[in-house]
C-alpha cells in the first residue's frame, strides 16, 4: 500500500529531517498568511466548502425517509439532542484540530504519534468511499442526460419491460357476494359478474412501476448477483470518467480552485430545493404526503424506542462528515486566528435545517404520486438508491414537462454529489502535500490528475452489471462502524491521553481567553457525553450488524468475507503503525508506550510567529539542515 512511507511517520517525539519547499505552490498567493501550504482566499470559500461537504446526498434520500420512519416531527427531538450532544462537538474538535496545526488528517497525529494510525484509517476508509461515491454521481449524471427527451424514458412501460410493469395497482382476487354468499374470486370474475369486491378483501398483484423496471434493466442493466459480474456498462463507464473529469477540473488548483467552484455547488441545490417544494405544494395530495413526513402523523410514542435514538445519532454523525478527515483537511487551510467555532456551529445548524427542508420537498411530491396511483404515502416512499432512482423519478414522470423537474432534481443530486466528493478529493491530496510539500509544490495538477484517474479505474468495478452490488458491499462495510471506531479513539485519544484542558488552552490560542462557564458545555460533551454516546452507537452498529442484501439478493459468501477484508484492511493500520511506533522509541516498554504519548517535537502551530512561549521549542522547518524529501530509510531510522 505504500502507507508506511510516510516522513517521520514513525518517530514518537524524535524530530526527523524534513523541509519544506520555498517555492510557491499553485494553491498559495501572495496574500496567503501560510506561504507553504496556503490559505482560503476568503472566509465564504471556507464556508460553503464546509457545507458542501457536510451537506450530500444522505440529506435528501436517508434523513427524510428516517423522520418518517421513526415517527415523524418526533424523531427531530432525538436528532437535535444527538446534534447538540456528539455531532457539534466532534465537529468543532476537529475543526479545532485541523487549524491550529494546519496539518492534515494523518500529520496532524503529531499530537498523539501513538494514534496516527487513526489518521490513516480515516484515509483509507475515505479513499474507499470516494470511490463508490463517484459511481454515484455517475448514477445521477446518466439521469440528467436521460431527461433530455420529451418523453421521460421511464414515464411508461416501453419494450424493456415485463410484464409486471404497472404504473396502477392490479387487483388479483377478493372477496364478493354472490346469491346472498360470500365468495372468494378472481378479479376477472367478478367485473364479468358485475360483482363488487368486499371492502378490505382486495388482493393486488405484485407489480413494479416503470421506473424501478427501468433502474435495474436499462440504467444498470443489473445481473442476478455479486457473482455474476457481467460487462462493464460502457455508459455509466463514459459518466463515470466526466464525474472524475469534473472532480479533477474543480482541484487543479486546490483551494483555490475548489472554493471558487463551491459558489455555484454549495448554493445552487438550495434553489432548486426550493423550486420543487414550491411545485410540490401546489399538487394534489402533496398535504398528505407532508403529513406523513412532519404532521399529523407524527407519533411521539416513538421516543420510547432505543433504535430511533441510534437512527438520530448514526443520522448526524453521517450527515456531518465527522470523523472521516475532511474536516481537519479542510480547516487546516484556515488562518491560524479564524473563529472555528462560530463556523462549527454555522455549518452544523445549516446542515440540519437543510435535512429538514429537503424533506418537505421530497414528500410533497411523493404524497402527489400516492394520490395518482391510488396508494397509501407509505408504500411510495423509499430512502437510499430506490427513493434517488426509483420513486422519486417515478413522482416526476407524473408531472407535466416532466423532463424540466426531472433534469432540475437530478442536476441538484449531481451538485450535492460533487461538493461531498471535491471535499474528499481534498483530503487525499493534502495528505500527500503533508507528507511530500515540495513534491506537491511543482506537480500539483499531475498528482491530482494521477489520483483521479486512480480512482476511476479502481471504481470500473462498480459499472460493471454487478456494479450496484460492489457499491452497496463497500457502503455496507467500508462506511459504517470503521468510521465510529476512529472517531471514539480520536476523541479519547485527545481529551484522556493528549489532555482535554490542553487541547482547550490551544483552541484559545486561536480564539483567545474564554470563560470557564464558555467551555463548561465542550467539556461535559469531550469529557464524558460524547465519547459515551459514539462507543454506544458503535457497540450497537456491532451488535446489530448484519449480513449485506441488496434488496431481496443475498450476497455470497465470499462477498461477505471481502467485506470483512476491507474493513480489516482500513481499521488495521491503528495497531500496525502503533505497535511499529513502540518498536522504534527508546527505553523499556513502558518508556516506550509514554514516549509515544506525548506530543511529538514538531507538534504546535505551523508558523512560528504564534507559537508563543507554549511552543517555542519548535524549530522552524525552513531553518533546518535538511532541505530534501527524506528517503526511506531517513525516516525509519
Amino acid at each position: 500500500m505504500g502507507m508506511l512511507n510516510l516522513p517521520g511517520f514513525l518517530s514518537c517525539g524524535k524530530k526527523k529531517g524534513f523541509s519544506l519547499s520555498n517555492e510557491k505552490d499553485a494553491q498559495s498567493t501572495e496574500s496567503d498568511e501560510n506561504k507553504e501550504r496556503g490559505n482560503w482566499s476568503s472566509k465564504g470559500d471556507y464556508l460553503l466548502s464546509m457545507v458542501g461537504y457536510a451537506v450530500g446526498l444522505g440529506n435528501v434520500w436517508r434523513f427524510p425517509y428516517l423522520t418518517y420512519q421513526n415517527g415523524g416531527g418526533a424523531f427531530l427531538i432525538p436528532y437535535s439532542l444527538m446534534l447538540a450532544l456528539a455531532g457539534l462537538p466532534l465537529f468543532f474538535m476537529e475543526c479545532s484540530l485541523g487549524q491550529f496545526a494546519s496539518l492534515g488528517p494523518i500529520s496532524v497525529w503529531r499530537i498523539l504519534p501513538l494514534f496516527q494510525g487513526v489518521g490513516v484509517t480515516m484515509i483509507v476508509i475515505s479513499t474507499f468511499v470516494t470511490i463508490y461515491y463517484n459511481v454515484i454521481i455517475a448514477y445521477a449524471l446518466y439521469y440528467l442526460f436521460a431527461s433530455f427527451s420529451k418523453v421521460l424514458p421511464w414515464s411508461e412501460c416501453f419494450s424493456w419491460a415485463d410484464e409486471l410493469c404497472s404504473k396502477t395497482r392490479i387487483v388479483n382476487d377478493c372477496n364478493a357476494t354472490l346469491h346472498g354468499e360470500i365468495i372468494h374470486a378472481n378479479y376477472s370474475f367478478v367485473t364479468s359478474n358485475n360483482l363488487t369486491c368486499i371492502n378490505g378483501t382486495i388482493n393486488y398483484k405484485p407489480v413494479q412501476f416503470p421506473s424501478e423496471q427501468y433502474w435495474n434493466k436499462v440504467a444498470l442493466q443489473r445481473s442476478s448477483g455479486l457473482d455474476e459480474t457481467g460487462n462493464i456498462v460502457w455508459y455509466l463507464a463514459l459518466c463515470l470518467l466526466l464525474s472524475w473529469i469534473i472532480v479533477g477540473a474543480a482541484l487543479f488548483k486546490g483551494i483555490k480552485s475548489s472554493g471558487k467552484v463551491v459558489y455555484f455547488t454549495a448554493l445552487f441545490p438550495y434553489v432548486i430545493l426550493l423550486i420543487l417544494l414550491v411545485r410540490g405544494a401546489t399538487l394534489e395530495g402533496s398535504l398528505e404526503g407532508i403529513q406523513y413526513y412532519i404532521g399529523r402523523q407524527s407519533n411521539f410514542t416513538k421516543l420510547m424506542e432505543a433504535e430511533v435514538w441510534k437512527d438520530a445519532a448514526t443520522q448526524i454523525f453521517y450527515s456531518l462528515s465527522v470523523g472521516w478527515g475532511g474536516l481537519v483537511a479542510l480547516s487546516s487551510y484556515n488562518k491560524f486566528h479564524n473563529n472555528c467555532y462560530s463556523d462549527a456551529i454555522l455549518v452544523c445548524v445549516i446542515n440540519c435545517i437543510t435535512s429538514v427542508f429537503a424533506g418537505f420537498a421530497i414528500f410533497s411530491i411523493l404524497g402527489h404520486m400516492a394520490f395518482v396511483s391510488e396508494r397509501p404515502v407509505s408504500e411510495v416512499v423509499d430512502s437510499g438508491f430506490n427513493l434517488a432512482f426509483v420513486a422519486y423519478p417515478e413522482a416526476l414522470s407524473q408531472l407535466p414537462v416532466s423532463p424540466l423537474w426531472s433534469f432540475m432534481f437530478f442536476f441538484m443530486l449531481l451538485l450535492l454529489g460533487l461538493d461531498s466528493q471535491f471535499a474528499t478529493v481534498e483530503t487525499l491530496t493534502t495528505t500527500i502535500h503533508d507528507v511530500y510539500p515540495k513534491m506537491m509544490k511543482n506537480f500539483r495538477i499531475p498528482i491530482t490528475l494521477g489520483v483521479c484517474i486512480v480512482l476511476f479505474l479502481l471504481g470500473l468495478v462498480c459499472v460493471t452489471q454487478a456494479g450496484i452490488y460492489w457499491v452497496n458491499l463497500i457502503d455496507h462495510f467500508c462506511a459504517g462502524w470503521g468510521i465510529l471506531f476512529s472517531a471514539v479513539l480520536e476523541i479519547v485519544g485527545i481529551v484522556y491521553i493528549y489532555g482535554g484542558n490542553r487541547f482547550i488552552e490551544d483552541v484559545e490560542m486561536m480564539l483567545g481567553k474564554k470563560t470557564r462557564s464558555f467551555w463548561l458545555w465542550w467539556r461535559m460533551c469531550w469529557f464524558f457525553i460524547t465519547p459515551v454516546l459514539l462507543t454506544a452507537v458503535l457497540i450497537w452498529s456491532l451488535v446489530t450488524f448484519s449480513r449485506p442484501t441488496y434488496g431481496s439478493v443475498p450476497y455470497p459468501t465470499w462477498g461477505t468475507v471481502v467485506g470483512w477484508c476491507m474493513i480489516i484492511f482500513c481499521v488495521i493500520w491503528i495497531p500496525i503503525i502503533a505497535i511499529v511506533k513502540i518498536v522504534k522509541a527508546e527505553g523499556n516498554l513502558f518508556q516506550r508506550i509514554v514516549s509515544c504519548c506525548r506530543p511529538a517535537a514538531n507538534w504546535g502551530p505551523y508558523l512560528e510567529r504564534y507559537r508563543g512561549e507554549r511552543y517555542s521549542h519548535i524549530v522552524d522547518p525552513k531553518k533546518e539542515k535538511e532541505h530534501e524529501i527524506p528517503t526511506v530509510s531517513a525516516f525509519i531510522y
